[in-house]
């Protein structure tokens, strides 16, 4: 009987997937699920909501637990075969605010926030100290489990746990399983959907879609490359940057454009203010939806909970399947980040890289890319620098290597002076308070 600990359970719509999803599935059926969160009412919400799905659902056969606080974190740790990571250290107040509202007074401007750029290094810097102490809990008192991370930033968090911890880990994104699905519609493509195949390999949120055939094996990338340039020259539309990656780069990357918008020194630019307009960019994205789902949220609860009659259907979300993998050895692949263990040629062996993943009873098995065309290589380096510099600083402890990860940002480095950027990092700093307190 598997134990399954979800770290954050208080993200309660993503827990209700993914735990959902287990009760969905044969042998998770009879799991014991721990859930832990620091947050004693989300706690509760996700308890009441999953419970329920364990009724109508799952016979009652799951085994539901809460822990409260930092105190009973190593209890809903023992045992546990997989630990699901979905936290959020510093929340949308006072954290994220702070990181989008302090590199505004500079003139830097964010979509999303949290896997690159300035937002991107401060989540990571703030989250990695927490990490550190899971994996020292999970060293002890569940030293063989699978610790599936899907807190952003992916690259930097799950690249820390990989190179620093000696615990079991892949990153998860749901951006890779529904990347192909997501362009081919678009671009009024769908007949050529079923039996489509794909091949995708880069790094989190810039994954490439390398090779994309129809189930009669024919390259659709001509027609991909036509329809893209058309549609992006005669209308506006919510994924431009990416289609612009295809006229510019000849591929097409796993997330939206809102998240690649900022990753590069192209496209938010304070001397060209009339590109966010002609590429459809959503500066401040990120709180602005914050503030919508922390408004909405009672009446979704309401509505998730349906009187108590909820029910879940198992989605395509990668972590259910990989426990049944596990546990059955039945096999499955997946789209996972792990270290770079010479998987693609042309990017740094530290480096933590998305990849074709088997997984079975032995667990997450990488396989091997090769060279990814040099541009896309080059573009992937670009956001690899920012990763391995917070990583840095978050093992040091060094403000040093903050700056010099600010400074490698393409974005950030696009509109802000050296100056401006250390001072930038020093305010970050200090207003994210114990937060960032061990950084000196």
């Amino acid at each position: 009987m598997a134990k399954i600990t979800f770290l954050g359970a208080g993200s309660t719509v993503f827990a209700r997937n993914v735990l959902g999803d287990c009760m969905c599935t044969p042998v998770l059926r009879d799991a014991e699920i721990a859930l832990y969160d620091i947050d004693a009412k989300r706690l509760e919400e996700s308890e009441i909501i999953l419970q329920a799905i364990n009724r109508n659902t799952n016979e009652g056969r799951a085994r539901i637990h809460t822990y409260l606080g930092t105190e009973n974190r190593k209890a809903a740790l023992r045992g546990a075969d997989f630990v699901v990571n979905a936290i959020q250290v510093g929340g949308y107040e006072p954290c994220t605010v702070i990181d989008f509202e302090v590199p505004k007074k500079y003139g830097l401007r964010q979509t999303i926030g949290d896997t690159l750029g300035i937002g991107g290094i401060m989540r990571g810097l703030r989250t990695i100290p927490v990490m550190e102490e899971f994996a020292r809990d999970m060293e002890e008192v569940c030293p063989d489990a699978l610790f599936l991370n899907y807190t952003n930033p992916m690259a930097i968090l799950t690249g820390y746990m990989l190179r620093y911890t000696g615990v079991r880990t892949v990153g998860l994104c749901h951006s890779v399983q529904v990347c192909t699905e997501r362009l081919l519609k678009d671009l009024g493509m769908e007949d050529r959907l079923e039996g489509a195949s794909d091949w995708i390999a880069g790094i989190n949120h810039m994954a490439w879609l390398l090779d994309v055939r129809d189930k009669d094996g024919r390259d659709l990338y001509p027609e991909i490359r036509k329809r893209a340039l058309e549609k992006n020259a005669s209308e506006k539309h919510e994924d431009m940057i990416r289609y612009e990656y295809i006229r510019n780069l000849g591929y097409y990357c796993t997330e939206s454009s809102e998240h690649n918008s900022e990753y590069n020194a192209f496209y938010i630019k304070n001397r060209y203010p009339e590109l966010i307009d002609r590429y459809n960019i959503p500066l401040d994205e990120y709180p602005r939806r914050c503030i919508r789902q922390i408004k909405e949220w009672e009446d979704e609860k309401k509505n998730i909970l349906n009187d108590g009659k909820v029910t879940h259907e198992r989605s395509r979300e990668y972590a259910s399947h990989i426990m049944e993998a596990v546990l059955t050895n039945q096999p499955c692949q997946i789209g996972g980040n792990v270290l770079n263990t010479g998987l693609i040629d042309n990017l740094p062996g530290d480096a933590c890289v998305e990849v074709p993943c088997l997984v079975n009873a032995r667990g997450v098995l990488p396989c091997h890319v090769g060279r990814l065309p040099v541009q896309l290589a080059a573009m992937n380096q670009t956001n690899i620098n920012v990763q391995l510099l917070t990583i840095e600083a978050a093992r040091t402890r060094k403000r040093e290597h903050i700056y010099q990860a600010a400074m490698l940002d393409p974005h950030t480095a696009a509109e802000l002076s050296i100056d401006d950027i250390r001072s930038m990092c020093n305010e970050l700093i200090e207003a994210h308070g114990s937060y960032m307190a061990m950084y000196r």
